[in-house]
């Protein structure tokens, strides 16, 4: 229930922007993964600029829809149900038992897998792919944060 209109308005703000953030990840995943991303393919990046930039595109998309929810949606989502934001992690606690994540535990390997992603440049192509296609995977629980997190909030 909705007791803090202020924070209310701000959460339908984000919402929005994290319905762009989504439709864009969603976009870019379907081009950078038609095939499986293999270390053949990461091999091929330097040589290959149409895909490079794809996945740099899916990194900062994957990376920012992540930290939009995580930063910004989930403490707001809070406030406006009353209740105190805390540290990433007991918001995430939160965030399981409210139905807006499946599960914590996924959302903090996907906060790691996204580190290592955007703040580590990786030269192994295997790791690279295996980063990649890890990425992928979580795109779904992505989704079905930003899905439940709709459905939960009014449009007004």
């Amino acid at each position: 229930m909705i007791v803090d209109r202020r924070a209310a308005e701000r959460l339908r703000q984000l919402l929005k922007i994290v319905e762009r953030e989504l439709a864009r990840l969603q976009s870019t995943d379907r081009r950078l993964f038609k095939q499986p991303f293999t270390a053949e393919r990461a091999s091929s990046l330097n040589e290959d600029e149409d895909l490079a930039e794809r996945v740099e595109a899916f990194v900062s998309r994957f990376g920012r829809l992540q930290d939009t929810l995580g930063d910004k949606v989930f403490p707001i989502y809070l406030a406006a149900q009353g209740e105190k934001a805390g540290a990433f992690g007991e918001n995430l606690d939160r965030a399981e038992r409210l139905g807006l994540v499946q599960d914590a535990q996924s959302w903090i390997d996907m906060r790691r897998l996204r580190n290592q992603m955007v703040h580590e440049y990786i030269e192994d192509p295997v790791v690279l792919a295996s980063a990649l296609q890890a990425g992928h995977d979580f795109v779904r629980r992505l989704e079905q944060s930003v899905t439940e997190i709709l459905r939960l909030v009014p449009a007004r």
